[in-house]
């Protein structure tokens, strides 16, 4: 791993270094996947100068309507094909021959065996919950195992686990003290290290878990080339103010895209809780990435570089809580927006390189444009609106896919409605739908703030969770009964 001491190397230069070493590609890439972390600052800062380069030049520019008519087809056309494809693209082989894949877990019909992890700090409200449901699964008892990591806990979750273990020979507690590095990566990295399991499941403290999870799961690993299953997220807590009903919304929105992005040959992304990766994918990726902020959009980046598919699991999902207000909100989307941001500038030489097919750049490209760049570029552009007096020229792009977002909202609820949909059910969607639109809004806010803190002063490698209270609801879309 990079020291932090080298993070403050020149943006340009760190770029052509890392261009222009393609013998060398290989080697890096195996012996070393956290290649290009130094310098994340300095590309951030000359990331947002482009952008802001970029706009402030298109409004000057004469025939700036034809850039912005490009990227308006560019957006409609991506758009289109997601809203309307329906089956599923062909498993793609993996793009590059470094990597040997064997047989799946279930290439010859048996049970593969399952290792659940933990990563808990300070969960004593929901700890005990969690660890007896994951003990009632529906999969056989000796094909499967828990592994709880207490991250050095300042509460009574290290006492709970213990006292659980005593009544369960399957729960495994690894206690970690202040010295433990890595944050969570390293929590999971030091279970991982320890457990058995050809499939290697990961789950939140606050996790809400049916029953036949496993039974459904592993039915995706029969594809060869499948290396991590997401499980679709629903929050658990969704009535219980604006927040969470937004937070609830938003992950119909998240599954729906996950869904066609993955039909259309795209990226299949990793959620952190309710993910299942391969044993063997993670061991030939370099397990948890110690150096993100976001484990889980990290380790989507480097599965798919290493030739892997990501596939999700739409029905059952699991449950979360939502964030009740709009100051844990905000911490836990700046993390998020941090930390995917970081990938592209630490992989970017990886992401133009053969190792993605067409499909899969085309994809990262379209959602790289949608959820960083024009959001970010929308503040230069309103400033030249206010300044120059001139139409603003990002904006009407925004729109468009403000209005992807809606269909992606209200059907993503469809798909995930348990019962039969009735004419009621379908406005209240619609309803929900546009009160979607108004709640993601926040994104055009947390975005271009957090892209500039990122080109000033990054966030600490830290753990950073949020606070769970366990005062979760009966809620009909996780499909548990």
């Amino acid at each position: 791993m990079p020291d932090n001491k080298n993070l403050e190397t020149d943006p340009i230069t760190s770029l052509i270094a890392e261009f222009n070493d393609p013998e060398r590609e290989e080697d890096e890439f195996r012996n070393d996947f956290f290649q290009g972390l130094s310098g994340r600052r300095k590309k951030s800062a000359l990331a947002l100068t482009l952008i802001w380069a970029f706009t402030i030049g298109l409004h000057l520019l004469p025939y700036n309507f034809i850039v912005i008519i490009a990227l308006g087809l560019f957006v409609t056309i991506q758009g289109f094909r997601l809203m309307f494809t329906s089956a599923l693209h062909p498993s793609l082989t993996p793009a590059t021959d470094a990597l040997t894949l064997t047989p799946s877990p279930l290439a010859e019909g048996g049970m593969p065996f399952v290792s659940l992890l933990v990563s808990a700090k300070n969960e004593e409200v929901v700890i005990a919950k969690l660890v007896k449901m994951l003990l009632k699964l529906d999969y056989p008892q000796d094909r499967y195992e828990l592994w709880i990591v207490d991250d050095n806990s300042s509460d009574k979750t290290g006492e709970i686990l213990n006292q659980l273990a005593l009544e369960s020979p399957q729960l495994n507690v690894l206690h970690r003290d202040a010295q433990g590095k890595g944050g969570k990566s390293g929590a999971l990295n030091q279970a991982f290290s320890l457990c058995q399991g050809d499939i290697i499941g990961v789950f939140d403290a606050d996790a809400i878990v049916p029953e036949n999870i496993l039974q459904e799961v592993i039915q995706l690993f029969k594809n060869e080339v499948t290396g991590a299953v997401q499980v679709r997220k629903s929050i658990s807590n969704s009535s219980e103010n604006f927040w969470t009903q937004g937070q609830y919304v938003e992950m119909g929105l998240d599954s729906y895209f996950q869904r066609q992005r993955i039909n259309c040959g795209g990226i299949g992304e990793l959620r952190g809780n309710g993910q299942f990766v391969l044993r063997r994918a993670l061991n030939s990726c370099g397990g948890w990435n110690e150096e993100t902020i976001t484990d889980d959009l990290d380790l989507t980046i480097r599965l798919h570089l290493d030739g892997w598919n990501i596939d999700i699991l739409e029905n059952p999902a699991v449950g979360e809580e939502g964030v009740r207000g709009v100051r844990a909100l905000w911490h836990q989307r700046s993390r998020w927006a941090e930390g995917g941001y970081q990938r592209y500038l630490d992989y970017w030489r990886f992401l133009i390189s053969s190792r993605l097919n067409w499909r899969k750049k085309f994809d990262l490209f379209f959602f790289f444009m949608v959820q960083y760049i024009f959001p970010t570029a929308a503040l230069p552009d309103f400033l030249m609106v206010i300044t120059r007096h001139r139409l603003p020229l990002i904006a009407p792009i925004s729109s468009l896919t403000l209005i992807l977002a809606f269909w992606g909202m209200f059907t993503g609820l469809r798909r995930n409605h348990q019962s039969e949909i009735s004419f009621t059910d379908t406005v209240k969607m619609i309803g929900q739908s546009f009160f979607g639109m108004i709640y993601m809004i926040h994104w055009f806010i947390v975005m271009p703030v957090t892209t500039a803190r990122m080109s000033f002063r990054q966030k600490r490698l830290k753990w950073v969770k949020t606070v769970h209270q366990g005062d979760t609801e009966e809620n009909p879309a996780l499909g548990i009964g």
